[in-house]
């Protein structure tokens, strides 16, 4: 019997968490932040807050308790990839079990980068899998990883055979045909997974309704392209803004900064972070192409020198693409680091507002500021590295699960995963469960 704890990401987009139960084992795929909440809580994008029982408290943690009667049974926790909502929380609450982290090499990279920047006393081993990899957990578990396209390195599906059969965790994932980074996913491995049969499959429910295939990231490539170099910025200035995380992404960024021939400078922690693991892992070599400023006190100094040298000369990659108060592109805005905007300066937000209410606040509150410069600004220069409907249909019909757990989303998106999955005969309660944050299932043959 497979017993399955929907710990976190159930109520809400954020927070990830889901522990697997097979026999006396367990496993925890994922421990995220809800970075929301911890933006509310911090003002901060950067992990600056290590009060594990505060940060549970005000939502912006797992709530573990939820399985604490399974504590001394877990053997194995397994972060899908590398973004906060799904990695975020292994540095605060990993301590907890007497188990390995296993992840794919650059989610391995950044969870060290993670705890090494912060001086974390992080006890649990981790074991890198490779992304196409197996790795025997216990005689009766086998974890093996299924690479997919997504807007981080290194994304997995994670495949637990059991003696049940198999259980998929599949948050987050696109099916990108034309990736700019890595290879797009391979269709005939993942059918000859499905064949073997899914006993039971927990899927991202991001873009359940929205009625897509979701566009690949060579269109915001080519979204980029069009501002970048398809705008006159002659003598002005180009902020760029977006996911630290998203490599591919800023891949394009310093291959558009280089032909507009500007200097290229990253400023900001979390960039840094996901950089520097990416070249640690031979993704993306970024170093010889940009200067890459971390602290606070840095960036400060080097703003003043380039207003000094002339702004127009260098093209700015800056955190702070939600709005975030202490992020780099706020601290600009505010006059905190020597830096001015003039009428008519270029400010590119490569990404989306993440639709929540301190979201759209935060957004708000930085382009009414911005507005009063009079710079343009260029929103919106962004595809998503989630499914859309039917992405997730065409899952649905390779891997043919045998039951099905909507996940990554409230109940409105997880109910939107509900209505595609009763199209293809699926049935509420039978073989299709909606789950909230901290309940448990039994899912039996």
């Amino acid at each position: 019997m497979v017993e399955i704890c929907t710990v976190g990401g159930f109520d809400e987009v954020g927070r990830n968490c889901t522990a697997v139960k097979v026999g006396e084992e367990v496993v925890i795929f994922d421990i995220g932040l809800h970075l929301e909440n911890y933006i509310r809580y911090t003002d901060d994008e950067d992990l600056v807050v290590w009060d594990t029982r505060e940060l549970i408290k005000v939502q912006a943690l797992p709530d573990i308790s939820a399985i604490e009667d399974w504590k001394e049974k877990v053997v194995a926790i397994v972060p899908t990839h590398a973004h906060l909502d799904h990695l975020g929380g292994v540095p605060f609450l990993a301590n907890r079990f007497n188990a390995p982290v296993i992840c794919s090499p650059y989610t391995a990279q950044v969870l060290s980068r993670i705890v090494k920047d912060d001086k974390r006393v992080f006890r649990s081993q981790i074991k890198v899998l490779n992304c196409n990899g197996t790795y025997k957990i216990s005689n009766n578990l086998k974890l093996e990883f299924f690479e997919i396209t997504h807007s981080t390195p290194h994304t997995v599906m994670a495949f637990l055979h059991t003696p049940e059969g198999i259980v998929v965790y599949a948050n987050d994932f696109k099916f990108d045909l034309y990736p700019t980074l890595g290879k797009k996913p391979d269709f005939e491995r993942l059918k000859k997974l499905g064949e073997k049969g899914i006993h039971c499959l927990v899927v991202d429910s991001t873009y359940a309704g929205s009625p897509i295939k979701m566009p690949s990231e060579s269109v915001a490539k080519q979204l980029l392209k069009d501002v970048m170099l398809g705008t006159d910025s002659r003598k002005k200035a180009v902020v760029v803004t977006t996911f630290s995380s998203h490599i591919a992404r800023l891949r394009s960024i310093v291959e558009f900064g280089k032909k507009m021939g500007r200097k290229i400078v990253f400023m900001g922690r979390s960039l840094s972070k996901y950089v520097y693991a990416a070249e640690d892992c031979g993704i993306a070599y970024f170093s010889k192409d940009v200067e890459i400023v971390k602290y606070r006190s840095q960036v400060k100094k080097r703003m003043r020198k380039i207003m000094k040298e002339g702004k127009s000369k260098y093209l700015l990659v800056v955190t702070g693409h939600q709005g975030e108060p202490k992020a780099t592109l706020s601290r600009m805005v505010e006059g905190e680091l020597g830096w001015k905007f003039d009428p008519d300066d270029h400010v590119i937000f490569s990404c989306k507002v993440i639709p929540t209410e301190l979201n759209r606040t935060c957004r708000d509150a930085l382009e009414s500021k911005l507005n009063k410069f009079h710079v343009r600004i260029f929103r919106d220069i962004h595809v998503s590295g989630h499914a859309g409907r039917e992405d997730i249909r065409e899952l649905l019909e390779i891997l043919r699960p045998k039951n099905i757990i909507p996940a990554h989303g409230d109940p409105e998106k997880t109910g939107q995963l509900l209505t595609l999955a009763e199209e293809l005969g699926y049935r509420r309660g039978r073989n299709v469960f909606l789950m909230r944050n901290g309940g448990r299932i039994e899912i039996r043959q």
